[in-house]
């Protein structure tokens, strides 16, 4: 075989077997990328909007945007009769249409009447029941307490809710969910 005619001289048979060397060796590391990404931390509902993210993930995948046909819509799977009922009308004609947040405002309305057992599967699955409060402007941990005669008051509040709060049981986060612990269940 001539060499000098299927390689130009100034890409000899050296150049390119360096060349094929580096695309292999390139290829061979393509799974041990893909394997990296896949060991990426994975997503904590809990994090984001607690717990709407995780009732979300829950019922729909995190997808606020869902309509499949089953009559449930939007990222917390309203039927359009609850929807119409709380609200919901104000911001889109049905949930999956509506923001994020307007969903969780509507949804916070459905709290407010239904209680958890609005969402029962993903409720239980993360220990969502009982009374809940949504922060206010000026709420404090012990005038929450007071109001709902929180036995151990603005600790036993904070305790149960510390995953909400964070480290700072004096900065409350205005649209902020907390729970109210049940008399006797104080502990978070």
């Amino acid at each position: 075989m001539d060499v000098t005619a299927t390689f130009p001289k100034a890409h000899g048979p050296r150049r390119w077997a360096a060349a094929l060397l580096g695309v292999l060796l390139a290829l061979t590391a393509l799974p041990a990328l893909d394997a990296r990404a896949d060991a990426a931390e994975p997503y904590d509902c809990a994090k984001t909007e607690w717990p709407w993210s995780c009732l979300a993930e829950c019922e729909s995948g995190n997808d606020w945007d869902e309509n499949t046909g089953n009559s449930f819509y939007g990222g917390l799977q309203f039927q359009q009769s609850t929807w119409e009922e709380h609200g919901g009308l104000k911001y889109a004609p049905r949930a999956d249409l509506a923001t994020r947040a307007e969903q969780i405002k509507v949804a916070e309305e459905v709290l407010r009447t239904q209680g958890w057992e609005a969402w029962p599967v993903c409720s239980k699955r993360y220990g969502l029941k009982g009374r809940v409060h949504v922060v206010q402007r000026g709420d404090t941990l012990s005038s929450i307490a007071r109001r709902f005669k929180v036995e151990g008051g603005a600790q036993a509040l904070y305790k149960a809710n510390r995953d909400v709060i964070g480290s700072h049981p004096d900065r409350l986060e205005e649209g902020a969910t907390l729970v109210i612990p049940e008399p006797g269940k104080s502990s978070g």
